[in-house]
């Protein structure tokens, strides 16, 4: 491959084997696989000659965990975002709360529920003494973005960052505005059927977003975004408001404090601030505030003291999982990660009931395969 800047050539073959990572056998990545030293040269003199077009996406609604509005990206685009997402996070993850849990290396969920465990005890002098919890959501976080002031916050963070590097600060401006200012919704091509649209909520889907807001689900770029938009709220929070316990999963927020009041009188402050400067809202029906021990339900785990529980989410997605076993749809490896994950938890109980249920008993069989006595692991019969 013959790149004049052989730092720009590793750049996007890391990009192309990170994009690939779990779809090397979708046809769009085969399609680009097939030619991938000509598609990635081609890929970079678009760039340079700034004449880089986004192609049309492939919109969908998953079900799983919960229903949502996908837009997947062509392959090449993916590419892009990975590009962009290796420059620019390398610098991002240094201005990041450690609290911030979304899309981050050693800090996603299960850190998070470590943490907010951790906060719990704390807060609560190990539950000796009364502290309470405030849960809050945003209402329909990626389709209420607006695209100026994420790509204003961008700009002042590239210019920063990328200091005595023009080059390189016009050319990640040059995609940004392309990626931030693309509305998928013109020329996508749905997949599914269009009742499936049916129930989801507007602030929910692209298609009913504002002019020049939202950002679509399904992006990595997105995901980094998401992060960037709440960093100065974050800060807001730690540095003004002075809340200690506080952690952030995209935009699931929790506060933790021995004074209920406080946490009363703070809300008012993030509703306001939200609001001025980032044109946000909260969900005025997803406003929790209750006392410690009554457990936290919090990115897929119910934390009660001295005790972590699988969440209905994650319940949820095992019993699919087991319905498609049945089914001849998944393998034993694929059934025993979902164990090894829940045997963290505190599920002794739930495991065992799942084996002696109807579903269980038609897993095994259909596998060919038996249970080990504290059911955390399925083992191929003889």
């Amino acid at each position: 491959m013959k790149f004049v800047n052989k730092k720009v050539c590793l750049l996007f073959i890391t990009a192309y084997l990170e994009a690939r990572r779990h779809k090397r056998f979708k046809a769009n990545t085969l399609q680009f696989s097939q030619a991938v030293e000509i598609n990635i040269r081609y890929l970079n003199n678009q760039i340079n000659s700034r004449q880089y077009k986004i192609k049309p996406s492939l919109c969908f609604i998953a079900f799983n965990p919960i229903k949502r509005e996908i837009f997947a990206g062509d392959f090449s685009d993916r590419v892009i975002h990975h590009l962009i997402f290796k420059k620019l996070n390398l610098y991002y993850e240094n201005i990041f709360i450690n609290d911030c849990y979304s899309c981050r290396k050693n800090r996603g969920t299960g850190y998070g529920i470590e943490r907010a465990t951790k906060f719990m005890r704390s807060v609560s002098d190990n539950y000796q003494r009364p502290s309470y919890i405030l849960k809050l959501d945003i209402k329909g976080y990626f389709m209420n973005i607006d695209r100026y002031t994420l790509y204003k916050q961008n700009l002042n963070l590239i210019k920063k960052f990328f200091k005595n590097q023009p080059a390189e600060i016009n050319e990640i401006l040059y995609l940004l505005k392309k990626i931030i200012f693309n509305d998928p919704t013109i020329n996508c091509k749905l997949r599914g059927k269009k009742e499936d649209w049916q129930g989801l909520p507007k602030n929910k889907s692209l298609f009913s977003a504002s002019p020049n807001k939202g950002l679509p689900i399904g992006n990595l770029t997105s995901q980094l975004f998401g992060n960037v938009y709440l960093n100065d709220f974050d800060h807001f929070v730690k540095e003004k408001l002075k809340c200690r316990y506080y952690g952030r999963y995209v935009d699931d927020m929790i506060f933790m404090h021995q004074d209920k009041e406080y946490l009363k009188a703070i809300i008012p402050k993030i509703e306001f601030y939200l609001k001025k400067n980032l044109a946000l809202e909260i969900h005025p029906k997803k406003i929790y505030l209750q006392p410690i021990n009554h457990g936290l339900s919090f990115l897929g785990a119910f934390i009660k003291p001295y005790r972590l529980y699988p969440g209905k989410r994650i319940r949820k997605n095992i019993y699919s999982a087991f319905k498609e076993a049945a089914r001849g749809q998944r393998s034993i490896d694929s059934l025993n990660s979902y164990l090894g994950v829940i045997k963290n938890y505190n599920s002794y109980k739930f495991r065992k009931n799942l084996f002696a249920r109807r579903l269980g008993l038609a897993v095994l069989n259909q596998l060919k395969a038996k249970i080990n006595d504290d059911y955390t692991k399925i083992i191929p019969q003889k």
